[in-house]
């Protein structure tokens, strides 16, 4: 094989390599099975291949020398300008009141528990949990009423 791309850097999605061998172009390549695939093309399609490959070796450059490599984009940074970011203590004191929050609803009684999960987390209204359960809106209201209550107590 008389002429290689060697020195080009590629993109890692670009599976194939050019070649010209005896005034003859190559596209080489893995196929499916993992068997390297040399076949002969016309010049205009080699052409088109490479033009392909240096606008992609371009791109590869503009985006290594112009592009910040980081996460700070116009995006993230608006997003960290209105919503300011937790410190560790604060994300600890949430993680501890979650886990406490936990232990309080597992100790409600199975009833209470299932309809204020229904309610808070399921996004049920009132009639809606009645209806599933087969009961009134008022049992749900008042069963709701009370999980609160109780887990106030827990809290406090």
């Amino acid at each position: 094989m008389d002429e290689k791309h060697p020195n080009r850097k590629k993109d890692k999605h670009n599976p194939y390599t050019l070649m010209i061998v005896e005034g003859r172009y190559y596209l080489s390549f893995k196929d499916g099975r993992g068997v390297m695939q040399n076949i002969e093309i016309d010049k205009v399609l080699y052409d088109l291949f490479n033009r392909f490959e240096l606008e992609d070796i371009s791109y590869l450059n503009r985006v290594s020398r112009h592009i910040e490599h980081s996460e700070l984009t116009e995006s993230s940074l608006n997003e960290r300008a209105f919503y300011k970011e937790e410190s560790l203590e604060e994300t600890v004191s949430r993680s501890m009141e979650y886990e406490q929050l936990h232990k309080a609803i597992s100790k409600l009684p199975e009833t209470q528990k299932r309809r204020l999960l229904l309610y808070f987390f399921g996004e049920l209204n009132y009639e809606q949990i009645a209806e599933l359960e087969g009961c009134k809106y008022q049992a749900i209201q008042s069963s709701i009423y009370a999980a609160i209550k109780t887990l106030k107590k827990f809290l406090k």
